[in-house]
Formats: structure tokens, sequence, C-alpha cells
């Protein structure tokens, strides 16, 4: 298995942006990343999970970064996933790159 890294993680940003548009301007939703649980963005741009065992976690770990509270994931028109740290919400909570800006 490759390194576990900040992509790893995007696979549930790319699954929520494909749903986006119809979501636009609702209220947000946690995702629902579970433990044991591999996520993953692939060459091609498909997304998997993958069940995960405890046996090898300190390989997968070695090259694992912690992704930054505060990130935002999305997809961009041409199909890459993109991630952003800094403020991504208005003062009055709403969403700063919704449909109405």
């Amino acid at each position: 298995m490759t390194a576990f890294s900040i992509k790893t993680f995007a696979i549930a940003a790319a699954l929520g942006a494909f749903a986006a548009p119809a979501l636009a301007q609702t209220a947000a939703t946690p995702w629902e990343l579970r433990p044991d649980t591999g996520y993953a963005y692939d060459k091609d741009g498909k997304t998997y999970s993958y069940k995960m065992g405890t046996s090898n976690a300190g390989e997968l770990l070695k090259g694992a970064k912690k992704v930054p509270k505060g990130t935002l994931f999305f997809i961009g028109h041409n199909g890459q996933l993109y991630m952003r740290t800094g403020p991504y919400l208005e003062g009055d909570g709403k969403f700063k790159f919704g449909p109405d800006q």
C-alpha cells in the first residue's frame, strides 16, 4: 500500500463534491469517515474505500501527514481534486464560495 497521506482522506471530499451542486446552500453535513477504513483517489480520478487492518499500521503511518483543521477539499471544473486551507465560511457561517457569490 502506498503512503497514507492527505490525498487518502480526499476520497470523502471527492464523493461529497459530486453531490455539492445538489446541496449548494443547504446546511453542511459532516463526513462519515470510519475507523479502519482507507480512502483513495487514484491517478484516474476514481475514488475507493478499503477495509484496513492494524497489523501494518506502523508502516502506514510512516509517510502520513495530519490534515490541518480548516481544510476544504473540492473538485475543480477540470475534474482535479484540490484542497485549500484558510477561511471558507463567511462571518454568518454561510459557505464563502456558494452559488450566490
